[in-house]
């Protein structure tokens, strides 16, 4: 029998890619985890589209807080939970609050583990929620993961330290309701091997002339490039800087990545995007550049998560864990 995952804010699936395994990417062939997806769901129609386009479980398209009656027992619960709107509330004792509805997504996800009770989860986000409102929320937030049966551990990792071309710095929370297995988890060991952006980066001759910026966008950064500190050219030699949601918006003015070539500026492809996101290249994008670009951006590198599913696989199989929850 396989572990049976739970998505939440799946996205163009990213994270249940690396959950599942059995891809290749440069050349390596991730092996297939004993897992499958038995629910998946996110907000942004186009996400879903490319989430449905790519695996043959498919996403619910939906805002979670109606949907949380339809999911399923379960082993494993993963999931990147939006965090913009974090805040703390002035109160004796300090609890967490939301200054909008999607800040309240978070609870959504402890809701699904106090209900379901799975033996794991795995939370993603951004590096930044350690600093939020002056170190105050994360606490509060493991707490919160705690106080619903969880023993939890957390990390930084930097996607370049795993075979991605990309120095994404990301926090994974992982929890276990068994402290055996809890005990046996360690975070996956980093590689020797830094995979630079030039692996991943097309010929120039194959790039269409959409991606370059003009004349007048180049002259106006190198006019105003000392005062606004901005052009921010990768040295190809070495992994990129992290890509984001925006890369559609890149300018020669914004803290996006971009390429100096042939001396000639330009914006990176979708497939370019992608494949430094560690997405395998018969990973389809059917959809408009922008669209394409806001899922790539907003996704979990695959082969980073490919290594945390690993990890707590072998967590499990370590303290003979018996399946239960999804029986």
């Amino acid at each position: 029998m396989s572990f049976k995952v739970t998505s939440l804010f799946s996205g163009c699936g990213g994270m249940d890619l690396g959950a599942l395994g059995g891809f290749e990417y440069q050349g390596k062939h991730f092996e297939a985890h004993n897992t499958e997806i038995v629910f998946s769901s996110d907000i942004d129609k186009y996400a879903v589209d490319i989430y449905n386009n790519n695996f043959n479980h498919k996403s619910i398209l939906g805002d979670i807080r109606e949907l949380k009656d339809e999911i399923p027992k379960h082993d494993i619960l993963i999931g990147g939970f939006p965090c913009q709107s974090f805040s703390i509330v002035a109160q004796n004792p300090p609890r967490l609050g939301y200054k909008n509805d999607t800040g309240k997504l978070f609870f959504e996800m402890v809701d699904v583990l106090k209900k379901i009770k799975p033996s794991v989860f795995i939370a993603e986000n951004v590096k930044g929620i350690l600093s939020a409102n002056k170190k105050q929320a994360f606490p509060l937030i493991i707490n919160a993961f705690e106080e619903a049966g969880y023993y939890c551990c957390s990390e930084i990792l930097n996607a370049s330290k795993y075979g991605i071309p990309q120095k994404r710095e990301r926090v994974f929370i992982i929890g276990f309701r068994d402290k055996n297995a809890f005990d046996s988890f360690c975070f996956p060991k980093e590689n020797e091997e830094v995979i630079p952006l030039k692996k991943v980066i097309f010929s120039e001759c194959s790039i269409d002339e959409k991606y370059y910026f003009s004349e007048k966008a180049v002259q106006g950064m190198l006019k105003n490039k000392e005062k606004m500190n901005k052009g921010r050219a990768q040295n190809i030699n070495e992994p990129c800087n992290t890509i984001t949601a925006h890369l559609s918006k890149a300018s020669l003015n914004s803290v996006d990545p971009v390429l100096f070539i042939n001396d000639k500026y330009r914006r990176f492809t979708p497939r370019e995007a992608a494949r430094i996101q560690s997405f395998p290249d018969d990973f389809e994008f059917n959809t408009s550049d922008t669209r394409a670009f806001k899922a790539i951006g907003n996704a979990v590198p695959p082969v980073l998560m490919w290594n945390v599913m690993n990890n707590i696989i072998k967590a499990l199989s370590d303290c003979k864990y018996i399946k239960n929850s999804a029986a």
